[in-house]
């Protein structure tokens, strides 16, 4: 009965390719938009992912995500390396000046000042040079998408030259940082000297890095310092966490992925359902004579779920396939790089085909069980 079942499936072959391409067209969009969708919210809190020295973030309690910053007072430094429990606590400067190379390009960049003592914050992966070239004078480190875009179509070097706000600094190291949600340039330098990169302020620390001593967890660490301060100390997952929640939130973002994601469901189950049920139709006077010559109905079910779920996982392999394909291109440039085909969206996804598939049987499935075995003996 199976190989008869895939038989009819096969019969009419403009349907079944029809169903095959909705499957595969549906799967493809899910995939791509929910994996676009979880690598650019991943963006947002990619530089705090790129800090490996520091179990807790402490920063002003008006502060909500990484981009926008209340600045903190020198004395909040000495609060919280007061708090019981703390090892060690520095401070990070954040800003955006505007950087400017002798060929005349120019762009917006995020410049993080790292202490000058310590360098607690400076980037582990280099692509050329070391970060602790940043105890040089005049020096910062550039990641290698800001500089690609700096440097248009020219090769990796360093000890160029960048001017920012009067200030000319020498590329000392070449970072591979993670994509960041505004694709800017961002720079490591020295606190001392990140400060100056734009107009003075009175107070200019964004957030202080903290770890714990040994048998002290950050979950306890942040606690204890919130309590101690008043100020907010989120660790690193948290403050990660919170920079996704005010995307998700405050931006347009959910919604234009959700009505994509939307529709593709929507065509998976609407066009995929009306064909199967139109190739079941079509195929009726079959299903009457298989009933008439003793045919139980629980067979003819497993029949039609055997159609539906062939069907289903060839049209889910070749949409998983051509997602793939987009992907392995689209990840090697600079400007998509990080946006990756999530295995968790893979499992995601077949299981929402599984059940689209399965829905799309069931009128077909009602059809045959009412269907009375005389019809293939009429007309």
């Amino acid at each position: 009965m199976n190989f008869v079942a895939l038989r009819m499936l096969t019969g009419d072959r403009a349907k079944y390719l029809g169903l095959i391409f909705a499957i595969a067209f549906s799967t493809f969009l899910l995939q791509n938009q929910t994996s676009i969708f979880a690598g650019i919210m991943s963006r947002t809190g990619s530089q705090i992912a790129d800090v490996t020295d520091a179990d807790v973030w402490v920063m002003d309690p008006a502060t909500e995500y990484f981009e926008e910053t209340k600045a903190l007072k020198d004395t909040d430094l000495l609060r919280v390396r007061g708090v019981p429990g703390v090892d060690y606590a520095v401070r990070l400067f954040k800003g955006q000046p505007v950087a400017r190379t002798p060929e005349g390009n120019f762009s917006a960049t995020v410049v993080l000042g790292l202490d000058d003592a310590t360098l607690i914050g400076a980037p582990r992966k280099m692509v050329m040079g070391s970060w602790e070239n940043l105890r040089e004078p005049n020096s910062v480190v550039v990641d290698r998408a800001g500089y690609m875009l700096l440097f248009p179509g020219e090769p990796l070097e360093l000890n160029r030259t960048l001017e920012m706000n009067d200030n000319l600094v020498r590329i000392a190291g070449i970072s591979e940082a993670s994509a960041s949600f505004t694709s800017f340039p961002i720079i490591h330098a020295r606190y001392s000297a990140a400060v100056n990169f734009l107009g003075r302020e009175r107070s200019q620390m964004a957030f202080v890095l903290a770890r714990g001593q040994p048998g002290v967890s950050a979950e306890e660490l942040a606690r204890r310092i919130s309590d101690a301060t008043g100020l907010r100390a989120r660790t690193q997952n948290e403050f990660r966490w919170d920079c996704i929640n005010y995307y998700l939130k405050h931006t347009g973002i959910p919604v234009n992925f959700g009505i994509t994601i939307t529709i593709a469901i929507v065509i998976g189950l609407v066009v995929s359902g009306q064909t199967f049920y139109l190739f079941t139709v079509e195929n009726l006077k079959q299903f009457g004579a298989l009933k008439a010559i003793g045919v139980t109905n629980a067979r003819l079910m497993g029949m039609i779920l055997l159609q539906a779920l062939t069907a289903g996982f060839i049209g889910y392999a070749f949409g998983t396939g051509m997602a793939a394909v987009f992907f392995e291109i689209f990840s090697q440039k600079i400007a998509t790089r990080g946006i990756v085909l999530m295995w968790q969206n893979v499992v995601g996804v077949g299981v929402l085909m599984f059940l689209v598939v399965i829905a799309a049987s069931l009128l077909s499935i009602r059809r045959v069980l009412v269907l009375e075995p005389a019809t293939v003996f009429r007309g």
